[in-house]
């Protein structure tokens, strides 16, 4: 059990403490931080049961609508919603890069709840897979939304179209990626090309909101610089 308990958790750990380290600008307080985690972790209960609904009642079995529908948009629209109503107007939440770490959090949060069910049900032989592919995975889809969210939330135009890539963006790429598994003959093929994109998008996001919070940064500081010279 306690064997179990370390393979799961330490992939999604490994990949947050990675995240947050990159804040170059004052790390997040780590109580709002597990507390995103927590409430992804919680997630994956009402999600699991409402998926379970579904496959009893027969509901969207083709592969398009399980991959894009039941899996991809649901599970990004509510990790988007905790963001959004837990996080988005924090205190805390104080520069672009935030973003990327609280997706991040909510992200992992989830892939390691669900990671640590599956190992109980399935082994720990799984665990190195399941490490390279569904919480890695998880992890750069909540990059993703957490920089747009950061983008919709310190950028002064185009609020909206920020905010509505932030859900879509995940959307479609958690789509594709379980699209691309549920294709039995050529997933393996298509797997690796796809998390190799996947993770250079998400590698780009991390660099381009460290740009943005230490141009936010400067901004602030000619600001007060301005206010402190004309007393």
């Amino acid at each position: 059990m306690l064997g179990i308990l370390s393979a799961g958790i330490a992939p999604g750990l490994a990949l947050l403490v990675y995240f947050y380290l990159k804040d170059q600008y004052g790390s997040e307080p780590i109580s709002v931080v597990f507390k995103t985690f927590l409430f992804g972790a919680i997630l994956v209960f009402p999600i699991a049961f409402i998926q379970y609904v579904f496959e009893t009642e027969n509901l969207g079995q083709s592969g398009m609508i399980h991959a894009f529908v039941l899996t991809g948009f649901l599970e990004e629209f509510v990790k988007w919603f905790v963001l959004i109503y837990t996080v988005y107007q924090h205190v805390a939440f104080d520069e672009p890069y935030d973003g990327i770490v609280y997706g991040a959090a909510v992200s992992l949060g989830f892939a390691t709840a669900e990671n640590i069910l599956f190992l109980f049900a399935n082994g720990l032989e799984h665990a190195i897979g399941r490490a390279f592919l569904p919480v890695s995975s998880h992890a750069l889809f909540g990059v993703i939304m957490g920089f747009y969210i950061g983008k919709s939330k310190f950028m002064t135009i185009s609020k909206r179209k920020w905010l509505s890539l932030s859900l879509i963006l995940p959307f479609i790429l958690h789509g594709i990626y379980d699209y691309i598994l549920l294709n039995e003959q050529k997933w393996a093929m298509m797997i690796l090309p796809f998390m190799l994109f996947l993770w250079w998008l998400g590698i780009r996001k991390v660099k381009r909101a460290r740009y943005l919070s230490a141009i936010h940064y400067e901004s602030k500081f000619n600001i007060e610089k301005t206010r402190l010279s004309t007393k």
